[in-house]
Parts: C-alpha cells; structure tokens; sequence
C-alpha cells in the first residue's frame, strides 16, 4: 500500500526550517518529532538560509508586482464594461 504525500503549508516549512537554522535540535531530532524526512529539513534549511534575505529586500516583491498589474487590468475590464452598458442603456431607450 502507498502512502500519500503530504502538503505541508509555508508557515509549517519555515517553522520547522528556522528551528533547524537555530541549531538547538538536530535536523534528526526536528524530523523525527515533525514525522519527516531528515532530508527534507535540510533542503528547507538551506532555502530559508539562502533566500531568507528576499525578504528583506528593499523595495515590493515580484508577488505584489503582479497581483498590482492584474487590479488594473480588472479595474480597466470594469471601465470597458460599465461604457458598454451606458451605451447599452442609450440604444435601448431610444428605441422604446
């Protein structure tokens, strides 16, 4: 019988990736009290080393960037629509 992968969220890898970059426990202690991989606690280990310093950077991150340039598109959308239901309502009410 298989077993199912688990999808663990971000606050839990970084959690438990912090954990392992404090050097309290070992990364065998933490995987075997969070029923992991100790290889997996490397790996998040070494991305939150890594990129831990993306957080801290200056200046909005590319996530705000493109959740910025879809509002505007939808705001733009929103305009489009709204004209073509003025002009809707003008073509209707000349003809009644």
């Amino acid at each position: 019988m298989s077993v199912k992968r688990q999808k663990r969220s971000a606050k839990f890898k970084f959690k438990v990736a912090l954990e392992a970059v404090q050097g309290q426990k070992t990364v065998n202690q933490i995987a075997s009290e969070q029923q992991l991989n100790p290889g997996q606690v490397s790996q998040w280990k070494r991305q939150l080393q890594s990129q831990g310093a993306v957080i801290f950077k200056n200046g909005p991150n590319v996530s705000q960037r493109q959740q910025e340039k879809k509002e505007a598109e939808l705001y733009e959308q929103i305009g489009r629509l709204k004209m073509e239901l003025e002009w809707l309502k003008k073509k209707v009410s000349s003809i009644s």
